[in-house]
């Protein structure tokens, strides 16, 4: 099948051009201007902006992680994500109980994702199971197209929790093959301290939520990681930084020339903790997540990190758990599932509350929702820029529309939305996935299951111009 978009404004990485875009079957085979010839479809795009496919690169579908026996909103809801303009996640996989990492990444690939998705995905393996076995699995990692593996080192006591001398050996591990390395970084015994000394005191509302996940526990738990990894010889990512202490500590690993990434995600840039000090236990509970939400100054800082490339992306930390589920911690804030739906207003919130108010420009933008991630994975040229080669999973963008969030606009399999009612700059029009129109006019047209596994090329092999982050 033949396309062409004609008269777009395009946004890519590094640049901005008006011209047109010729594809073939699932690839971009042009960028400039052509002359008019027999095409299949041909979408004018005049007045329109025209950037890659958003790549989501912390994402948590169809999981238990924190939420006890019942899984998170499926693969299925992904027809929200790809609405809202995420055309590819890379999703976690959690151990299943009693499984290894290869046994779980294989039943997400063939059981859980199949015939469901509807965006592109790729893989990180995750530990929730701490047994000898995954060490020996993580040179195995590579053959299953996955490029990246996640400790946790917040929820002590639990089966998430990886102590230091387990993320040690997992660092050597994977400095071996090749494989980039993931962090929670929270230090989780002093959350631990702090969420007894709340509880001890009779503190069991959202709010202590915050007041026990303080910055400078996460603070210390990036400046461990970043330690032990500059030990080890290992690139490290830090996932969901939320503050000015966890900047700081990877603003100096970067200047002694130590590879360390981060990313920061949607609420943490335009939600502040206030978020969870409602009266009204359901309102309140919605913002539980992990690290917790900051003051402003914090949000602030990270603004400032996206501009100065401390910070390399932008994440929805998507985690579909409904109300009901949050309901498990209405007497205990403790027992809150941590997590919230996000990946179907990530671009629309941060082209409203970045680049139309001026926070960071159009091509720092693609940087981040899209380019970045796929080079950090190791799926880039394949995905995250409009390149000549590349997928053509491509956005159109209508900067002109003015409105707000509702849920139930763009539905997400879960009873709420955390931006219910904020103000929308701009929105996507129109989605292709590998050349095929699969949103049109802000409605999913695609078909469940149209998603495929993309695997992802280790570090090793890769890293096409990650020397630069």
């Amino acid at each position: 099948m033949s396309v062409i978009i004609k008269n777009a404004t395009i946004l890519t990485s590094n640049n901005e051009f008006v011209g047109d875009i010729k594809i073939e079957g699932q690839k971009i085979v042009g960028l400039g201007q052509f002359e008019a010839q027999p095409y299949d479809e041909i979408i004018d795009a005049t007045g329109k902006y025209v950037f890659p496919g958003g790549v989501d690169q912390h994402t948590h579908f169809s999981a238990l992680c924190n939420t006890g026996d019942e899984d998170t909103a499926g693969y299925e809801t992904t027809d929200a994500v790809i609405t809202g303009g995420t055309t590819t996640i890379i999703d976690y996989a959690p151990q299943d109980p009693g499984k290894g990492l290869l046994d779980s990444i294989d039943y997400r690939i063939n059981t859980r994702a199949k015939g469901k998705t509807c965006v592109d995905y790729t893989l990180h393996a995750m530990i929730t199971y701490v047994m000898e076995s995954i060490f020996d699995e993580v040179e195995q990692l590579p053959q299953r197209g996955v490029s990246s593996i996640k400790c946790f080192m917040a929820y002590k006591d639990s089966p998430l929790h990886v102590d230091d001398g387990t993320m040690y050996k997992i660092m050597c591990k994977s400095k071996e093959n090749g494989i980039t390395v993931f962090v929670h970084a929270e230090n989780g015994e002093l959350v631990d301290r702090l969420q007894k000394d709340c509880l001890l005191a009779g503190h069991t509302e959202p709010r202590y939520h915050a007041v026990s996940r303080p910055p400078f526990v996460e603070g210390e738990g990036t400046n461990r990681a970043i330690y032990i990894a500059n030990q080890v010889g290992v690139p490290l990512y830090v996932a969901h930084v939320t503050c000015e202490d966890a900047v700081k500590e990877i603003r100096a690993a970067k200047g002694r020339g130590q590879k360390v990434m981060g990313e920061t995600c949607t609420h943490y840039l335009t939600v502040t903790k206030d978020a969870l000090g409602s009266e009204d236990f359901c309102e309140a509970s919605k913002y539980i997540c992990s690290p917790a939400l900051r003051a402003q100054e914090h949000l602030d800082a990270l603004w400032d990190a996206l501009n100065e490339g401390i910070l390399n992306a932008i994440v929805s930390d998507h985690c579909g758990i409904t109300l009901d589920m949050k309901k498990q911690g209405i007497d205990d804030f403790t027992k809150i599932p941590n997590g919230a739906p996000g990946a179907a207003d990530r671009i629309h919130m941060i082209w409203s509350e970045g680049v139309a108010k001026g926070k960071i420009s159009k091509q720092r933008f693609v940087q981040l929702i899209a380019t970045n991630p796929a080079k950090i994975n190791g799926i880039y040229p394949q995905k995250g820029d409009i390149i000549v080669g590349g997928d053509a999973d491509i956005v159109i963008f209508d900067p002109d529309f003015r409105g707000t969030i509702k849920w139930e606009d763009n539905p997400n399999g879960i009873d709420y939305n955390v931006y219910e009612g904020r103000e929308m700059i701009g929105r996507v029009d129109s989605v292709l996935l590998r050349g095929k129109k699969v949103v049109e006019q802000a409605k999913f047209i695609g078909d469940y299951g149209q998603g495929e596994f993309i695997p992802a090329k280790c570090y090793a092999a890769a890293y096409i111009g990650l020397e630069e982050m």
